[in-house]
């Protein structure tokens, strides 16, 4: 009970609803055009596979240097407006996606969808496919500007909103909307396509984020302004001012922080080796999980089999990783540690857990079944999660609000440069040892099984690696003051 005598609202946890579901249309509006490349996008415009990787390369590229500037936005604009352009952006872009069929149609003048389904000449695929792919390369562009405002400014909503001993739960919860996001593409988006046709699988699932934003705009204020939140509800918020100086009281706090101004701090640095080093093991499950079960143990995702340990592997990361929250809180609670302490005792005991993915090729190989990974990779995809959860919430811990969206965004730019560089450092490395065979051995595996075994230690043994990066660069606790 508060000191006011009065029963606590809960609007912050509707606010962390809405971050649930604004992250989960991020992955859904991302992931679109990979569920529609293969049976739709790839024959009406003749895209080779190099064709859809330059795309979804230049995406990644686009999104990591987007990442950087959109943390600054938020700040300067404030997290209610900064929110609504964000997600306005990306799905406009989304549903921008459809008109590209007929944007090629009128600038090479033929007639695309007539000719997805014949031979034709080498000149008119050509002016297809490349007036198509510039045309999609736009769309994304402009999609990864939007989406890198999403997690800049839904970290900003969780230090506005909750204590830092409820932070990395709130973070869980809305980050749980990545593995739901990708869950649920795969089982809404082909029939979409199939029913309705590709385009309107962009527009429908584009415009899940303008009735988000609706919703936003009714809901959000900041929580000394909100109509909703209760004298003891706030108070419970502020709880931390209790043993440190109020905001008011700090005139730094009001004061912005410039990119280069961030990075001058060893905390920055921090974050973002943590990012850097872990986003890409992420990725590499979720872009590549497919195709390793269908290599591997031909379970090809339009198997049932396959749609099972996709939809198995995400199960587990969408219950475990939430839990993930809690441990923190536990450690704040009742052992009574300092809330950044709690969490980096939080982020070891995480790390550890990605180290199951080590064993996912021997068990599966070996015993020849390929539950034994999805198993293995789910738990590691959650480790993933709950750790993520966390280092988000180490940035509430260190900087001001007034900084939190621009660190955040760095942290973010380093993980997309991560992200990149591990599916194109593993692509490689699949061509090559399949194209080796036996004369690529890694740890008794051979050829392509041997790709992946080196990709996956890599994946167990990241966050081990970040962890202790982190401790060297900021060994205990130390706020920034600006």
């Amino acid at each position: 009970m508060s000191t006011n005598g009065k029963l606590m609202t809960n609007w912050r946890w509707w606010l962390c609803s809405l971050l649930f579901v604004a992250t989960t249309v991020n992955y859904l509006d991302r992931q679109v055009l990979s569920l529609t490349y293969e049976e739709f996008i790839k024959p009406e415009f003749h895209w080779t596979d190099s064709d859809y990787g330059t795309v979804t390369s230049l995406f990644s590229i686009f999104y990591a240097i987007a990442c950087l500037f959109a943390g600054k936005f938020v700040d300067w604009i404030g997290t209610r407006k900064g929110y609504l352009i964000s997600i306005g952006i990306w799905s406009a872009a989304a549903c921008l996606h459809a008109a590209c069929g007929w944007a090629t149609s009128l600038v090479t003048g033929i007639d695309v969808s007539a000719l997805s389904k014949v031979d034709t000449a080498a000149d008119v695929t050509l002016a297809i496919s490349t007036t198509s792919v510039y045309l999609f390369l736009l769309c994304r562009g402009i999609l990864a500007l939007g989406e890198a405002g999403n997690f800049p400014a839904a970290v900003k909503v969780t230090a506005e909103y909750f204590p830092k001993k409820d932070r990395a739960l709130a973070t869980s919860i809305f980050n749980a909307g990545a593995s739901v996001g990708a869950l649920a593409a795969p089982l809404c988006i082909p029939p979409l396509a199939a029913g309705l046709g590709w385009e309107s699988a962009f527009i429908i699932i584009g415009a899940l984020g303008f009735a988000w934003m609706f919703f936003w705009a009714f809901m959000y204020d900041k929580p000394e302004k909100s109509r909703r939140v209760n004298g003891a509800e706030l108070e419970y918020i502020r709880q931390d001012d209790r043993t440190e100086p109020s905001e008011k009281d700090i005139p730094s706090e009001q004061k912005g922080v410039t990119l280069w101004g961030a990075l001058k701090f060893r905390q920055t640095w921090a974050f973002v080796s943590g990012k850097f080093l872990t986003d890409g093991v992420w990725w590499f499950f979720l872009f590549w999980a497919p195709s390793y079960f269908s290599n591997q143990f031909h379970a090809p995702a339009t198997s049932p089999l396959g749609q099972g340990l996709i939809f198995t592997l995400y199960a587990i990361v969408t219950v475990v990783s939430i839990t993930g929250g809690y441990l923190p809180k536990l450690f704040v609670e009742k052992k009574g540690m300092h809330p950044y302490t709690g969490r980096m005792l939080s982020m070891l005991i995480f790390a550890f857990i990605p180290i199951a993915s080590l064993f996912a090729q021997p068990l599966g190989i070996n015993l020849g079944s390929p539950w034994y990974p999805a198993v293995l990779i789910g738990l590691a995809a959650a480790g993933h999660q709950a750790w993520s959860s966390n280092l988000y919430s180490t940035v509430g811990d260190m900087f001001p609000k007034s900084a939190i969206a621009t660190v955040t965004g760095i942290g973010a730019m380093a993980g997309g440069v991560g992200s990149m560089i591990v599916q194109k450092v593993a692509g490689v490395l699949f061509t090559y040892s399949e194209a080796a065979g036996e004369a690529f051995t890694f740890l008794g595996f051979s050829g392509k099984s041997a790709g992946y075994f080196v990709v996956f230690c890599y994946c167990g043994l990241a966050y081990v690696l970040a962890w202790s990066i982190m401790k060297l660069l900021v060994p205990k606790y130390k706020e920034v003051k600006l």
